[in-house]
């Protein structure tokens, strides 16, 4: 039945991928198009639309430019990875930053076109960051470097912007290399804006108003999505990829055979035993990077009891079978986030925390805490993360059992577990995130203060809160690190989330691909692969 089930789901995945219709040029050859097949496409093709999922931004990514980027750098695997601490030009060729750091001034790179063959202009600019600041998922993200009011931009000549900042802000600059503030062809998107709509959001939801690598060619949604290059793209070598089609295919198991057949090119989203076994046969060019500003970690709610008792979660810190949870979920292909020797003078995070499994420590701390005889709670995750929650609930749930927790395991139906945590009612939790920014104080503003979703140890410290305040100003190396390094000396002791590891972004390609960069948006850059 299962074989059928599996047979079945491939006829239609290869019958949807023989039957896209080329949209635009049919004398691209096979070795120049690139089929990729992934669980899911963008829901909305608006580059920083609201509730827009993870694939708008690889699709950002790639048809749409921004004024500066990351560079890349090699991982000791050989895998290519973006730099967060090197920006180098984009659209714009060069900038200056004004002494006190509190004026941009950006050279917009002459020549450059949007897709539809129209220069691109600093006025462009200009109306794409007031548009980013004023309507779109990227105003509250832009706000954490300076960037918040339209009157920041001042257009000096047609290829000159300045920005303007109330003081010198060290994630001004990092922000503008996201996927989120893009340079969009403005006179296109107002010829389709309304008076109730004078951004375009309604129109760029389906429409292509870029001038990036790529540009659209045609879009089905929940089906198909096709790019052709951008011939005119000034902004770096051309790709050597001429159409990208990308098709949505959910089932894991018929992405996995549509690669196998070689009727795809690259297969997102695939199991981790999937993976092993097509690394093993050696046949295919498997795509393995720990994702360095993301982490997966299990939560507990300081604001419910027991959670907010620190010793309660420390005993769970203590309980919890690391390298089991870490083997039975991934197959151990990540990067560990416990074990940590406690001794990283860095100030790092996510890093190692001091953690490992000690029963009888786990034990002493609940009997310290008056709950001897252990308690009643639940472990919730989302169903959409069950392939790798799922197996490391059931060794948590056994392991805590030793200890007298029992545990009852809640399977939330996939995407509604976002709603529980805004109200933080969820007592005990498995979940993932991940970071647009790098550093750590970014990190803990966003995981361990305020009364947002992302909070998610409900945890509140007002030590934490005033070095997270300070340390964004902080220009003194020495005094940074000596500021995150008691964030992270707090969080460690606290345990509101207890770090498990950070997980490999894995794709399974054809063995002819190359040229794979990881990048903070997570999703694959087409311009720089090509075939050998």
């Amino acid at each position: 039945m299962h074989i059928g089930k599996v047979q079945s789901l491939l006829f239609v995945g290869l019958f949807m991928l023989a039957a896209m219709p080329a949209q635009a040029q049919t004398d691209i050859p096979r070795a120049q198009t690139l089929r990729v097949v992934q669980e899911t496409l963008p829901n909305t093709l608006d580059p920083a639309g609201l509730s827009g999922n993870p694939r708008v931004n690889g699709y950002s990514w790639n048809t749409y430019d921004r004024l500066i980027t990351f560079g890349t750098m090699a991982l000791p695997n050989g895998n290519l990875v973006y730099d967060y601490n090197t920006l180098i030009p984009a659209l714009a060729e060069s900038w200056e930053q004004s002494a006190d750091g509190k004026t941009l001034t950006f050279k917009i790179r002459k020549g450059a076109t949007f897709h539809d063959g129209a220069p691109v202009t600093a006025e462009d600019v200009k109306w794409s960051l007031d548009r980013a600041v004023s309507v779109t998922v990227a105003k509250s993200q832009l706000a954490t470097g300076s960037l918040t009011d339209p009157a920041q931009f001042s257009v000096l000549d047609a290829h000159t912007i300045r920005i303007s900042l109330p003081r010198a802000d060290r994630y001004t600059l990092p922000n503008l290399a996201l996927s989120f503030p893009v340079i969009i062809n403005a006179k296109r998107v107002r010829a389709h804006a309304a008076a109730d709509d004078p951004w375009g959001v309604e129109w760029l939801k389906s429409n292509d108003a870029g001038g990036g690598a790529y540009k659209l060619a045609g879009f089905e949604p929940g089906q198909r999505l096709e790019l052709l290059r951008h011939d005119g793209w000034t902004v770096g070598p051309l790709p050597a990829m001429r159409r990208v089609i990308m098709q949505q295919v959910p089932a894991a198991a018929t992405r996995r055979a549509l690669v196998e057949r070689n009727d795809a090119d690259i297969a997102m989203d695939i199991l981790p035993r999937d993976i092993v076994d097509m690394e093993q046969s050696g046949k295919f060019n498997v795509v393995s990077t720990p994702q360095v500003n993301a982490f997966q970690f299990i939560a507990m709610n300081a604001g419910i009891k027991p959670f907010d008792d620190v010793r309660v979660r420390q005993a769970i810190a203590y309980a919890l079978p690391y390298r089991q949870m870490f083997e039975a979920a991934l197959l151990g292909r990540g990067f560990p986030l416990f074990g940590g020797s406690g001794e990283d003078e860095s100030g790092r995070f996510p890093a190692p925390h001091p953690y490992a499994t000690d029963l009888d420590k786990a034990k002493k701390m609940l009997a310290e805490a008056g709950l001897a005889g252990g308690f009643e709670t639940s472990l919730s995750f989302d169903a959409g993360i069950a392939s790798v929650a799922e197996p490391a609930a059931l060794l948590v749930q056994e392991s805590l059992a030793r200890i007298g927790i029992r545990l009852r395991i809640e399977k939330i139906p996939a995407g509604q577990i976002g709603n529980a945590l805004i109200k933080k009612e969820v007592p005990f939790y498995f979940e993932g995130s991940a970071a647009w920014l790098r550093d750590t104080d970014y990190f803990f503003r966003i995981f361990y203060q305020g009364d947002t979703r992302w909070n998610y140890g409900n945890y509140h410290n007002p030590e934490i809160t005033r070095l997270v305040q300070d340390a964004r100003w902080e220009t003194d190396p020495a005094q940074y690190t000596a500021m995150t390094r008691r964030m992270v000396e707090i969080a460690n002791r606290d345990v509101p989330i207890i770090l498990l590891w950070q997980a490999a972004q894995e794709l399974v390609a054809q063995k002819t691909l190359q040229g794979f960069v990881y990048y903070h948006h997570r999703q694959v850059d087409f311009r720089t692969l090509s075939r050998r």
